[in-house]
Formats: structure tokens, C-alpha cells, sequence
């Protein structure tokens, strides 16, 4: 490698991956917290982190746990560590997501400048899509969101039923401009910070959100169909599936 080809990666903005893993999970029912549900034998946890710290751009990974598991996920992580070249921190989580980053935003040191949001419940996100995600950030974006095409057709109503019970349609949106959002997200540390300090509703489902509410652009790249978020039983059997088709493809 050159002198000219050093010092330019040594420029390069450090970043971080937040994993936010507090939540409880109750849709997959009753056992472990989510995030420690197993999949293939290992924590889905441990598949999230993988993924994060396997990606060229990240030079650390903070796990943001339930507060009761604090220890007990130190000690998972110890047993799968990452590769020699990422940094591992596991901090306690909050009463919602939100707060679950707010925490882990507060224990990046001070020369991380692009931090990524990764879903512990998306534990099969390709690295080349972390990756692209880092890219567009350090190329200058504020906010990076990986997506994909909405496919089925979506229908509006006018508010939730309460019962359960019929809700009439409002309207139809045009599928063409509509997309269904993933993680990682990217961002600029300082905007998501921002964004995490300022006051609001806290009905945000997604960091992307709470940055939207400051009037900074974001800017979506291609996901992937193996980033789908484990929320339900029926995709514990989807995810088992990915990894086998991965263990026999590729040796993963």
C-alpha cells in the first residue's frame, strides 16, 4: 500500500454500529428476549453483531441490552467475538427503543463521526448492504436508509379499530413511490444526535424519523430480501431457511 493510499483510509470517518437489543419481542412469544431467541443454535444477537462487525466500514459495535441481561449478553459476546480489528461494548437499554439509542450514542468515543442503527432482530443483513449504507453516508449524506420496493398493495384507513373489527378504507396508495425501509441506517454522528436531543412525540418507529422532524434529507439505497426483520414465529422457519441455504452455498 502507498503513502497516498494510507493516509487516505486513515481519513476516512470511524464507524460505529448501535444495536439496539432492549426490546421483550412478545409477538415471537413467551421465552428469552427477543434478540436472545436462538437461531440455527446461536442468539440471533450474535448473527446481528456478526453481520455488523464483519463490514469493512465498522470499527465498533455497541449492544444496547435489556437491563437484566447486561452481564449475561457480555458474556454471550465474549464467547462469539469479533475479529481483531472491532471494538465490542454492551451498555443497558431504556423503556423504548429511542432511549435504548440515546444510551448507545452516549458511550461512542469522540473520533466516531458515521454511526449505524442496526436491528438485533435483523440478523441476516448482507455486509455488502452495511457496507453500502456506511459508503453513502461518508460520501456526504446526513441520513442513509436501506429499502426495497413495496410489492403488495397498501391500503389506508381512516384510525386503527380498537376491536379489531372492520376498518374502512380512506385510500390507495401508488405502491410505485412507496418503499418498505431496513437496517442499517446511517447517519452523520452530530444529526443523529440532534435528533435524539430534541423533544417530541416519541412515536417515531425509526431513527430515520426522528431525523425527517429536523428537515434533514434522507436518502434511501437498495436493501435486501434476506434483511427482513424476525418478528413472528413464522420467520424464526424463514431465517433457518436463509442460513441453511447460506451454510450449503457458501460455508457460512
Amino acid at each position: 500500500m502507498t503513502d497516498t493510499t494510507s493516509n487516505a483510509a486513515a481519513r476516512l470517518p470511524r464507524t460505529a454500529a448501535v444495536i439496539p437489543a432492549a426490546g421483550s419481542g412478545v409477538r415471537l412469544g413467551p421465552g428469552a428476549p427477543k434478540a436472545l431467541r436462538p437461531l440455527n443454535g446461536t442468539p440471533m444477537l450474535v448473527h446481528a453483531v456478526r453481520a455488523m462487525a464483519r463490514a469493512r466500514a465498522v470499527a465498533l459495535v455497541v449492544v444496547v441490552a435489556p437491563p437484566a441481561e447486561v452481564d449475561a449478553v457480555r458474556s454471550l459476546l465474549d464467547e462469539h467475538p469479533p475479529p481483531p480489528s472491532v471494538d465490542q461494548v454492551v451498555v443497558a437499554g431504556g423503556a423504548t427503543r429511542q432511549e435504548s439509542v440515546k444510551r448507545g450514542l452516549a458511550v461512542l468515543p469522540e473520533d466516531i463521526e458515521v454511526v449505524l442503527v442496526h436491528d438485533a432482530a435483523r440478523p441476516l443483513v448482507p455486509v455488502d448492504t452495511v457496507d453500502a449504507v456506511a459508503a453513502a453516508v461518508r460520501a456526504g449524506a446526513p441520513a442513509v436508509v436501506p429499502a426495497l420496493p413495496v410489492t403488495d398493495t397498501v391500503k389506508q384507513i381512516a384510525a386503527p379499530a380498537a376491536d379489531g373489527g372492520v376498518e374502512p378504507v380512506v385510500g390507495t396508495p401508488d405502491r410505485s413511490l412507496l418503499r418498505a425501509v431496513q437496517t442499517p441506517q446511517g447517519f452523520d454522528r452530530a444529526t443523529l444526535v440532534e435528533a435524539h436531543e430534541r423533544p417530541g412525540d416519541g412515536d417515531a418507529t425509526d431513527c430515520a424519523g426522528l431525523v425527517e422532524r429536523l428537515g434533514v434529507p434522507v436518502v434511501l439505497v437498495p436493501g435486501h430480501e434476506e434483511a427482513f426483520k424476525v418478528t413472528r414465529p413464522l420467520d424464526l422457519v424463514l431465517a433457518e431457511a436463509v442460513l441453511a441455504r447460506r451454510r450449503k452455498n457458501d460455508g457460512f
